[in-house]
């Protein structure tokens, strides 16, 4: 629900109001007539003219009437409050005659169009036209103070405080000059006025403030003197409206120190005079300026008074404070918060058990959900429950833990301290927290295969191989192969197919890089040396017959498999390396630029016979 109206739109006074509306009616309707236009059109002119003009009337005032608050529809608090402030009589009678003059000038204009449907020449439809927007001139001059009073309402409205009267709600109530604005600044960010003079707080005030991570509202009320209702004044009327109609804890202050001005006897009337009020509240008696005087150091009969007071079963404690001290006041928030969280707590659950046999209810729900089991014995006696042994783990959890930014603070600062990132890991052994962290590929710790001398070791092998290889020792036949070398034999061969492929996969990688061909440049120069030579001897020489003939079998398949390995190479060769575009030819990497205008849409009509119009 809005309990703002800060958004409301200014109301214009009248002489405001005419020349809006005739300046738009004069901006946005043709002005130009002349006497020789076919007496059709003269009459549409003015016509339009009317109607423009009591549109634009109804349209301000409907938005007027629109914009500020319905008394019906708001809560009880709020109607009541403008009832105090505006006069709700008069702020209804405001508002109908602006609803009056929008129905009157709307027949004022339906009366004149129909005149100007019989209008005869330009002069008769000017004089009705101007007959028109007089008379709704008029009408507009009547509502001068209608329109005045509700800009007065709209500038005031928009300082009202936002109160909401369903959220949880503390009112300070008192006397003036109690301390009642002190507390509220004390206990929230409103910033109300203090001073030493009674009636310094001359309206509501509304503060807000956090308590067990709810968001509670504390309203400040102007003083009230005990007199009869009908003597009150406006700033008084503003507390009793606010206690009357919000469902709210009440702290009732109390000076007993007398500095406010007024006896305790006064006071101790204020609060009885008011008891019906306060009998549907839950009520605190705060006793405030206690570094003054405290209760146990008044007279006994002013004690005896004030606990009188406080036998009401409306009153739930008696509290003390003082706010210029401090003393008290974090004792009785708390204290009033929790008890007005136990009560609203109690009251749905109230509501909830009260439609619990309606099956398909919220109660109902609300009630399924917060049911308890009590253990029961044999007897259906409940069983007394053991109390809840909390583990210390659970217990250490709760403890604050040390923000980083408080361990930079202690060891040094910014610049100095270096976080830790190896401090929170689990699952290792404290001695090896810190160690260097292992290199690890394929699943394996690469520092466990590392040795200092394995480069020399390598050399020393390599040589010993080549040693091998030059006596002669892997030149044996198959079948004449010692026992001891067939195994060393077989390892190496082993060895260099492994080494080759692991260079066969280099030099593919390194092309593919590069996006080359995957044809060495060795056998793409042989084949075009081949291609070249047997273009120079012609395609019917002799020499070919003769190496035809002269070469073996053999011979014949080796120069064909070589031919076919050749017609292979250029056709990959083709693939890896794209020639150059030498034709210019328009391709999808090319920008196109589509025409400015489409033909069908700026060809004109098409002639008579065409049905093609593309």
């Amino acid at each position: 629900m809005r309990t703002q109206w800060k958004d409301i739109p200014p109301v214009p006074n009248r002489k405001e109001f005419i020349d809006i509306v005739l300046s738009s009616t004069q901006r946005k309707i043709p002005t130009q007539i002349r006497a020789g236009f076919k007496i059709s059109r003269i009459r549409a002119f003015y016509t339009r003219k009317v109607k423009y003009s009591s549109e634009t009337y109804s349209e301000k005032l409907n938005d007027i009437i629109t914009s500020f608050p319905r008394l019906a529809d708001m809560h009880p608090f709020h109607s009541s409050l403008f009832n105090v402030l505006y006069d709700a009589d008069h702020y209804k009678i405001a508002l109908s005659q602006l609803s009056g003059a929008k129905n009157k000038i709307e027949t004022i204009a339906r009366d004149y169009v129909r005149l100007l449907k019989y209008a005869q020449s330009l002069y008769q439809a000017k004089t009705l036209k101007r007959s028109a927007l007089g008379r709704m001139s008029k009408v507009m001059m009547g509502l001068n103070d209608s329109l005045a009073y509700l800009e007065e309402i709209r500038q005031h409205i928009g300082r009202l405080p936002s109160i909401d009267p369903t959220t949880r709600t503390l009112l300070v109530f008192g006397l003036p000059n109690t301390g009642k604005s002190s507390f509220v600044r004390s206990v929230s960010r409103t910033d109300t006025p203090v001073d030493s003079y009674a009636f310094t707080t001359k309206s509501l005030f509304c503060g807000h403030f956090d308590y067990d991570y709810l968001r509670f509202q504390v309203i400040d009320t102007p003083g009230v003197i005990d007199k009869p209702l009908t003597d009150m004044t406006t700033i008084e009327m503003q507390s009793l409206t606010a206690l009357a109609h919000l469902n709210c804890a009440v702290l009732f202050f109390l000076d007993p120190s007398e500095n406010c001005g007024y006896s305790v006897e006064t006071q101790c009337a204020l609060f009885k005079s008011l008891a019906p009020v306060f009998s549907q509240r839950s009520v605190y008696l705060v006793s405030n300026k206690s570094d003054l005087v405290k209760l146990a150091e008044l007279d006994p009969e002013q004690r005896a008074q004030i606990d009188d007071l406080a036998k009401a079963s409306h009153v739930i404690d008696t509290l003390e404070a003082s706010c210029m001290t401090g003393d008290g006041i974090h004792e009785i928030k708390t204290a009033v918060c929790q008890r007005l969280i136990a009560d609203r707590v109690a009251k749905k659950m109230t509501a909830a058990a009260a439609s619990a046999d309606k099956e398909g209810t919220r109660g109902n729900a609300v009630m399924r959900r917060i049911y308890v089991a009590m253990p029961k014995d044999q007897d259906g006696n409940p069983i007394a429950l053991a109390e809840a042994d909390v583990p210390e783990a659970v217990k250490n959890m709760r403890k604050k833990k040390i923000l980083e930014k408080e361990l930079e603070e202690m060891y040094g600062g910014p610049g100095v301290y270096n976080f830790d990132m190896k401090r929170d890991y689990v699952g290792i052994d404290p001695e090896h927290q810190h160690d260097t962290m292992p290199e690890i590929k394929n699943g394996l710790n690469v520092h466990d295969f590392y040795h200092p001398s394995i480069v020399e070791n390598l050399e020393k092998l390599e040589a010993e191989e080549r040693e091998l290889e030059a006596a002669g020792f892997y030149d044996y036949e198959p079948d004449e192969l010692p026992s001891d070398a067939e195994d060393v034999i077989s390892k190496a061969e082993v060895i260099r197919e492994k080494l080759a492929l692991i260079k066969n996969d280099s030099q593919l990688r390194k092309r593919s890089l590069k996006n080359g061909a995957f044809v060495s440049r060795t056998i793409m120069s042989k084949a075009a040396d081949r291609k070249n030579s047997k273009a120079e001897r012609g395609p019917g020489s002799d020499s070919d017959d003769e190496d035809m003939d002269m070469g073996s079998e053999t011979d014949i398949a080796e120069r064909a498999a070589q031919l076919t390995r050749n017609d292979k190479t250029e056709r990959l060769k083709k693939l890896g390396q794209k020639t150059m575009n030498r034709y210019a030819r328009q391709g999808e990497a090319d920008r196109h630029t589509a025409p400015a205008l489409i033909k069908h849409l700026v060809a004109g009509k098409r002639g008579i016979g065409k049905t093609n119009r593309r």
